[in-house]
């Protein structure tokens, strides 16, 4: 959003070119969704106590996560806001992978928030039916698979680079719509069985997120994509602003989630 402002004043203003630099929106990114998380965290904590949204914890758990009952749950939607928050602000909204993964991340926000409602509001444990879950997750992982398959204009986009090995990229063809609904609904999946000890789920998802965003701002730029013998993709580094955005709301979370947690994900 920020970006198309910084177009147009720097017309007037030279100086306001700087903000076309990816790695400082980048940056940025990361900064606006620290501050934003470490500013409304506590108001939004405060509001969760305030109308009872405590964690209702299953009888065949360990003994000792009994003492968390009553917890603030649904810190994921803070986790949520800081991203779409930061992501608005820096990114290109007009960039395809951008839209993606803020398809992703809202419908599969609106999952966890029906889950946590459903534990929460009607104090069932076990929240949304499993089958349910994962029937909503495979039709928002599938329909935004589909629309980057059916979408793509290059080569690079829907094959398997395998690391370290320059010359091996196998073309997936319609294997890239099962392998995508893997990674995303496997990952999903993953981050919530990761969870259960304060601060564990999120702290490997600042990691990885940090990663993917190295990786994403490597395949977008066309000179390091060549010397480093990975497929250039244009546009791909825009995901750098997502990721970071992911990082930053990631680790104020993270401050109010370590342990004694003040508040969990949901």
């Amino acid at each position: 959003m920020l970006i198309l402002l910084s177009e147009y004043l720097q017309q007037y203003i030279s100086a306001f070119a700087v903000f076309q630099y990816l790695s400082l929106r980048g940056i940025l990114s990361v900064m606006t969704a620290i501050i934003f998380s470490l500013m409304v965290g506590p108001w939004v904590i405060r509001k969760l106590n305030y109308h009872q949204v405590g964690q209702s914890i299953r009888d065949d758990g360990p003994q000792t996560h009994l003492v968390k009952a009553g917890t603030p749950t649904m810190g994921g939607a803070l986790i949520l806001l800081s991203i779409c928050m930061s992501t608005l602000l820096w990114s290109d909204l007009s960039n395809r992978y951008i839209q993606a993964v803020l398809a992703v991340t809202l419908m599969f926000g609106t999952i966890g928030w029906v889950d946590d409602y459903r534990k929460v509001i009607e104090k069932n444990s076990k929240g949304l039916a499993a089958k349910w879950k994962y029937f909503w997750q495979s039709a928002a992982a599938m329909t935004v698979v589909s629309t980057l398959y059916f979408t793509s204009t290059l080569p690079a986009e829907t094959q398997l680079i395998v690391p370290f090995f320059k010359d091996f990229m196998f073309d997936l063809g319609w294997l890239y719509l099962v392998l995508g609904y893997l990674v995303i609904v496997g990952s999903s999946n993953a981050v919530n069985l990761t969870d259960g000890l304060d601060g564990l789920a999120i702290l490997p998802t600042v990691l990885v997120g940090s990663a993917l965003g190295i990786i994403a701002y490597l395949a977008g730029h066309a000179e390091f994509s060549r010397y480093l013998h990975i497929p250039y993709i244009p546009g791909a580094g825009e995901l750098v602003i997502y990721c970071g955005a992911l990082g930053g709301a990631g680790l104020g979370f993270l401050w109010f989630n370590t342990y004694p947690a003040q508040v969990f994900m949901g």
